[in-house]
């Protein structure tokens, strides 16, 4: 099956790297959309009242810098069709709902753990919620090979 849209989730952790590098592999196959998402998780904002406009800056700037990392490292590898995407809230919610709904998604490419390991256990990984929520085809990567 050739994919048109592949999204691949990326947190700067190293098994988000894995499934880009395999995202980027299976765009190059498909000559397909390459959509690069950071999901800035508000939920560990405690309320609006405290939430600290810093803390907004640095998530932004880290999104934005990794974003651009990526859609550099994507391009270098000859995907031509590259798209970056910050969303804010749940990643169990915007990947497989909104964002895969908003760009045409007919793969998602993620990491089987990510850099949130509180969430990990107290809530259910992320990439169980993709799965458990998507209406396309999903990958969890598990290794880098």
């Amino acid at each position: 099956m050739d994919y048109k849209n592949i999204l691949v989730a990326v947190d700067g952790s190293e098994e988000a790297e894995w499934a880009l590098k395999k995202a980027i592999y299976l765009a190059k196959l498909s000559d397909a959309t390459l959509v690069l998402t950071h999901i800035v998780d508000t939920r560990n904002f405690p309320t609006v009242e405290a939430y600290d406009m810093t803390i907004r800056d640095h998530s932004e700037t880290f999104a934005n810098e990794l974003l651009d990392k990526y859609k550099t490292e994507a391009i270098a590898s000859g995907i031509t069709k590259v798209q970056t995407e910050v969303a804010y809230g749940s990643p169990k919610v915007q990947i497989p709902r909104d964002l895969a709904k908003k760009h045409s998604i007919d793969l998602i490419v993620c990491g089987a753990t990510g850099l949130n390991a509180v969430e990990r256990f107290l809530i259910g990984s992320v990439s169980e919620g993709i799965v458990r929520h998507s209406n396309c085809d999903v990958m969890v990567v598990r290794t880098n090979q």
